[in-house]
């Protein structure tokens, strides 16, 4: 059973300026494709905002974290770590 036509989740992510792709919980059809391009767009999107910044700078720790930096131009910094998923 389909809860939300294709036609319908096309329409609403064209108005309102989203990205729509079709995906099936049920059987995992698309499930880790759109996740990952939604990440994939997150980091294209901080990435591009941190080169126009001087404020905020990213790292890679070693535990391949990606931890943003706010530098308060007076020598010190505040790091705020994210964490949200395993590649294993």
């Amino acid at each position: 059973m389909r809860a939300v036509s294709v036609e319908e989740g096309k329409a609403l992510a064209e108005t309102q300026g989203l990205f729509f792709m079709e995906t099936s919980a049920l059987d995992s059809t698309n499930v880790k494709t759109a996740f990952e391009m939604v990440i994939r767009d997150i980091y294209t999107n901080i990435s591009r905002k941190q080169l126009n910044s001087d404020t905020y700078k990213t790292q890679l720790g070693s535990n391949n974290r990606v931890s943003l930096v706010k530098d308060d131009n007076k020598g010190s910094s505040q790091v705020f770590g994210f964490s949200c998923c395993s590649s294993s």
